[in-house]
């Protein structure tokens, strides 16, 4: 009988103790209340937000994403939108391993994004986070003509001197290339510039090597913040955002 209470007492206090509210973080902010939630901030599913006219603010949880529009007051936890599928075509490790040729053009009246996180966007200057960076796989958002892009290391020093240079050429309909490994090494915390077919610079470069695996949006969006690779979290937000729109 004692033994009996005694685990009554154990499961009754298991019950009682509270229950661990999942955070969110917020990935996307526009509108007068932007600075009141900017990106990075973690809200409890708990949690209630007020916003004015205009605010749009994007929280991914392990669970979903929310998009939360105002005017008004809401619940950060209520009915997020669960838009797996698509995250997981966004961050599959696998292709950044291979190079997709003859890419189908998107129609005239569909804005063309990147279709993988780990596609390096050749317009676009900032810190990229990869997995792994001897498989750096570039990315350019048109696909009419043959174009050669070249990638240029450069040092930290006083004079900014140049390092290894490598070119890049895509053909017709192309809009991935891989970048030669062995022509030009990727760096962690290394500084590279890409140079388009009309000389003038395309984008400035970083990378970061993130050691673990992301499998949940909220955690990978944490690791981008954290590492200051802003591209690819405006990526993530707004395809997650479209998503979730959407869906709703």
């Amino acid at each position: 009988m004692k033994r009996t209470m005694a685990a009554l007492a154990l499961g009754g206090a298991a019950l009682a103790l509270p229950v661990a509210a999942m955070a969110g973080v917020v990935v996307k902010s526009t509108g007068p209340s932007s600075t009141k939630y900017p990106v990075g901030t973690k809200l409890d599913d708990d949690a209630s937000i007020t916003l004015k006219a205009g605010d749009v603010v994007t929280v991914l949880t392990s669970d979903g994403t929310r998009v939360i529009k105002g005017a008004g007051t809401f619940r950060v936890g209520d009915r997020p939108q669960v838009a797996s599928d698509r995250f997981a075509s966004l961050t599959r490790k696998r292709a950044a391993t291979r190079v997709r040729t003859g890419a189908v053009r998107a129609p005239e009246d569909e804005a063309v994004t990147n279709p993988s996180l780990w596609y390096v966007d050749i317009t676009r200057s900032g810190t990229i986070c990869l997995y792994d960076l001897a498989t750096v796989r570039l990315w350019r958002p048109g696909t009419e003509g043959t174009a050669t892009y070249r990638v240029t290391a450069h040092g930290d020093g006083d004079h900014g001197e140049t390092g290894p240079q490598a070119e890049v050429t895509f053909d017709d309909t192309v809009t991935v290339a891989a970048l030669d490994p062995a022509r030009m090494p990727i760096a962690e915390g290394g500084h590279y510039m890409v140079t388009g077919p009309d000389g003038a610079t395309s984008a400035e470069l970083s990378f970061v090597l993130l050691a673990d695996d992301f499998e949940q949006p909220d955690a990978l969006a944490e690791a981008l913040i954290a590492k200051g690779c802003s591209v690819q979290l405006e990526a993530l937000a707004s395809t997650l955002e479209a998503s979730a729109e959407a869906a709703s």
